[in-house]
């Protein structure tokens, strides 16, 4: 359970790598050399947590962690955090370089996911041109994707509808809605006898199969008991035990230890195999600080698995 005790390890967990701005990496195409800068000058919001996705999930874990604890020891020093950060200015500089020529497909789909998961959660009026230019861009990108990515790692397809369909959940936005159903349903409403068969590869931090499940969870309702019997008429036995991580220290192995959070946020929230959700949670849960390679990104993925997907704490 995600108690007081925890959600406070994991806001300093994230208090100490949203504004840290080395070491870094970042997806940068360059034209010319006006292009370049130091992260903080090209993103003046999300230029911390090692890459621009992982400072915008670590934003995403505060304001959630603010909301359901109003009590929490940094409840002051996260409100700081985002007077200073969430200003019309430095939106405006987020805004201008995603703008950017060339830049269109910039953190395509998972950052996009992330910046409207943030968006929903956090009470910004002022982040909603980057909501805003998100939506626009799922709108031109969608309905040309003709085949959904269904991997394990930042491009799929999947984890950020899922991401992105809590955002028009929240915002009323009922044509982001029915674009992301209307494409799933296209996407994934035939799959049948899935075996999960190359699941984990060594570096995924997702479960394509389970995200899969999902995010149609989400978009059937009523109708997904049906639909999951066909899918995965059987379970695969390797998605109901841990994946092993040999070397925290190496960033793509370690994503093992996200994988192993993600899939237990998947089977709590499709309602299946609960004891598997805990056994996942338990092996990479102690392990979300130490080496930086998972701490400036896991606390996020352990957030989602304890709280459901409207936000509260989650049921055990």
């Amino acid at each position: 359970m995600l108690d007081a005790a925890l959600a406070s390890r994991f806001a300093r967990i994230a208090l100490g790598h949203v504004t840290r701005i080395y070491p870094s990496s970042m997806m940068l195409r360059v034209a010319g050399p006006e292009d370049l800068g130091t992260p903080e000058a090209l993103t003046p919001i999300f230029y911390g947590s090692f890459d621009w996705h992982s400072c915008v999930h670590g934003y995403w874990l505060l304001a959630r962690l603010r909301r359901l604890f109003p009590g929490l020891p940094e409840a002051a020093d996260i409100d700081a955090l985002f007077a200073a950060s969430f200003t019309a200015a430095k939106v405006a500089g987020e805004h201008a370089f995603l703008a950017r020529p060339g830049n269109a497909g910039f953190e395509r789909p998972y950052g996009w996911g992330w910046l409207l998961k943030l968006a929903a959660e956090a009470d910004l009026p002022v982040l909603q041109p980057l909501a805003d230019l998100i939506v626009a861009r799922l709108h031109a990108y969608l309905p040309k994707l003709t085949y959904a990515v269904r991997s394990g790692v930042h491009s799929s397809t999947a984890f950020a509808l899922v991401l992105a369909r809590d955002y028009a959940a929240t915002k009323n936005d009922a044509a982001l809605m029915a674009l992301i159903d209307d494409r799933a349903r296209a996407w994934f409403g035939a799959d049948e006898n899935c075996t999960a068969w190359g699941e984990p590869s060594g570096e995924d931090f997702l479960s394509a199969s389970l995200t899969e499940a999902l995010l149609m969870r989400r978009v059937l309702g009523d109708g997904f008991d049906a639909w999951f019997t066909r899918f995965m008429p059987e379970t695969p036995p390797h998605l109901l035990q841990p994946a092993s991580v040999s070397d925290r220290s190496d960033g793509r192995i370690a994503h093992l230890d996200g994988l192993n959070l993600s899939r237990a946020w998947c089977w709590r929230g499709i309602g299946r195999h609960a004891d598997a959700a805990e056994r996942h949670l338990q092996a990479s849960l102690p392990h979300v600080a130490g080496d930086y390679m998972g701490e400036h990104w896991l606390a996020s993925f352990a957030l989602l698995a304890l709280s459901d997907q409207n936000g509260s704490l989650a049921a055990t």
